[in-house]
């Protein structure tokens, strides 16, 4: 079992200076499954260390698969003979990820088992989408309480009508088709960048794919996949959005460089009309020759609320991941800012823990919540919930909050933000990490009335 780590920050500093947006953790976890396709040796460039990646690499180990960092590079050597016999059930059963192998492994294996998935707890997030899209291909899966039990008697390719816009949903029917001779054609599909990220790769392995960036993707796949590979994951547009919100909501003057444009565009739109002052100079694509990235320069902006709600809409929608910051946003813009959270069953209610350091909210039901600003928050204790972008809202406040604050057991957002700590500490941010033995201490020496 992890350690409990926790966060010590002294907030309302104002903050300055350049961050560099980090690599996807969405994109890395396709690209970990999607080398399962591939007898030859992948290298994949640029992998964000954080948890989330940590977890798949054991898994893929588990199995049989060499997997080696050289620096920020992991590289994966396949194995002909994969075994799930030993596979690492702990690791597994911490990200909601390992669903992704499915797709991949139903090409090497006709019956095999994968322990249910974990991750943020968010309500009942259904797997079904996954189950009856890869049922089109001739796949048999049943969800057990602690596993999903796979098998098949031969593959087809097919057409398959997603039936929610998903996104992994989406990559797992890019994995199953991709190496099916013959036409697949996945109709709602997401758009979105780590879809996009997946389609780049296999295009690299030689998977011809019609409608990237669209809602049907046509596969013309390819039995044999035998490549040495090297491919560069691109840049998280949800770390971009961290960094944008914290300039936002502490008033400071940054500037957020190699942010993926096309998958913040709404959301830049609506903080321009909320008041937010910010220049964009674009600078080329990624590494994959794909991605538009451009320098975001962010000015103190004093903020309104924007006047409709906010929600989340499948790319190019406003990114559902994107939400909980324009929470903390809504803190310090003057009005009422109502937020939409549709797509899960209880996120909006953690919407509340800001209450805990000030803020004003109404929670309407388990998907709508009422902000008021701007109120000054002011430091407190938190747990930190076990939703990665929750507890990254929850930094930004905790930055903008008057006085000293813990956030405790910060593992969920260190399995999707790599190296947060000392990037942040750059930009002129007092916040540490320690470990839970060393603070309780601490805490009770800087405020003895807290118990």
């Amino acid at each position: 079992m992890h350690n409990s780590t926790n966060f010590i920050i002294e907030g309302a500093r104002e903050l300055s200076g350049d961050v560099v947006t980090s690599r996807s953790k969405n994109g890395a976890v396709a690209l970990l499954a999607a080398t399962l396709l591939n007898r030859g040796t992948t290298t994949l460039r640029n992998m964000p260390h954080i948890e989330e990646v940590y977890r798949l690499v054991e898994v893929l180990q588990s199995i049989g698969v060499a997997a080696a960092w050289q620096g920020n590079d992991l590289v994966i050597t396949p194995t002909t003979t994969l075994s799930l016999e030993r596979i690492d059930a702990e690791a597994a059963t911490k990200t909601r990820s390992i669903i992704l192998f499915i797709g991949a492994l139903i090409h090497e294996l006709k019956t095999f088992d994968i322990p249910q998935s974990g991750g943020c707890t968010l309500g009942t997030r259904t797997v079904r989408p996954h189950l009856w899209a890869l049922e089109k291909f001739g796949v048999h899966i049943e969800a057990l309480s602690d596993r999903f039990q796979i098998e098949h008697h031969g593959l087809t390719p097919a057409e398959v009508v997603l039936l929610e816009s998903g996104d992994t949903a989406t990559e797992n029917a890019l994995l199953a088709a991709a190496r099916l001779p013959g036409t697949s054609v996945i109709k709602y599909a997401s758009a979105n960048y780590m879809v996009q990220e997946l389609c780049g790769f296999l295009a690299a392995l030689g998977v011809h794919i019609e409608g990237v960036g669209t809602t049907t993707l046509t596969v013309h796949g390819v039995p044999n996949i035998a490549t040495d590979l090297a491919y560069s994951v691109a840049e998280d547009p949800i770390d971009s959005m961290f960094f944008i919100a914290l300039a936002a909501t502490t008033r400071s003057a940054l500037t957020v460089r190699r942010a993926p444009l096309a998958f913040l565009e709404l959301e830049l739109a609506v903080l321009e009309k909320m008041g937010l002052d910010f220049s964009i100079t674009e600078t080329g694509v990624s590494e994959n020759g794909v991605t538009r990235l451009a320098d975001i320069s962010l000015r103190p902006s004093e903020l309104t609320a924007f006047p409709e709600k906010i929600h989340p809409r499948p790319y190019p929608g406003l990114n559902m991941d994107n939400l909980p910051f324009f929470a903390v946003i809504a803190t310090q813009a003057q009005g009422t800012t109502m937020l939409h959270d549709w797509v899960y069953d209880k996120r909006a209610i953690y919407y509340t823990e800001l209450e805990r350091l000030g803020a004003r909210t109404l929670l309407h039901d388990p998907h709508r919540i009422s902000i008021d600003g701007p109120t000054r928050l002011k430091g407190a204790e938190v747990v930190c919930p076990s939703v990665l972008r929750i507890g990254a809202m929850l930094v930004i406040a905790m930055l903008a909050a008057k006085g000293r604050s813990m956030l405790r057991n910060v593992y969920t957002i260190n399995r999707g933000y790599e190296n947060l700590v000392p990037r942040l500490r750059a930009l002129g941010a007092a916040i540490e990490e320690v470990q839970a033995e060393n603070i309780v201490s601490l805490v009770l020496e800087q405020d003895p009335v807290r118990q």
